[in-house]
């Protein structure tokens, strides 16, 4: 049985997208979960796209289309698609420096009863999660 909880995080205008996800797991001691939502605006957009070293700014105002991702006891791996006044979309990992123009609202849900640990993998040379179950009480 997966034991599961479901959390909204609205984001207000100013604040960092990923630090808030981040405090709020953190506040919670959320171990493993994932954003299953989320939409909203932003500022400008900060990602890291595919194999790139270096982040890249994308100026806005930007519609949030999607964004997903894991959540460990030990970090978040979050990737997002934003939308310019175009439809034009672009997205890629997310880092710190996406802050909310309008509104974020965000959905996580929480699997209580595993634990998500990002560990070196020697094969990718990244910290790629791993997924453990803990004990049934």
């Amino acid at each position: 049985n997966i034991m599961i909880q479901i959390y909204p995080i609205p984001l207000n205008p100013g604040q960092d997208l990923k630090v808030e996800i981040s405090r709020f797991c953190q506040n919670l001691n959320l171990t493993a979960a994932t954003i299953i939502s989320g939409v909203g605006s932003l500022t400008h957009a900060s990602l890291r796209f595919a194999a790139a070293n270096v982040g890249s700014e994308i100026q806005g105002p930007l519609e949030i289309v999607s964004i997903t991702g894991t959540i460990a006891q030990n970090g978040i791996h979050l990737h997002i698609s934003v939308s310019d006044k175009n439809g034009h979309v672009l997205g890629g990992h997310l880092l710190e420096g996406n802050i909310i123009r309008t509104t974020a609202e965000i959905i996580v849900m929480s699997f209580n009863n595993y634990l998500f640990n990002r560990e070196l993998d020697s094969i990718t040379g990244y910290h790629e999660l791993k997924i453990n179950p803990l004990p049934q009480k």
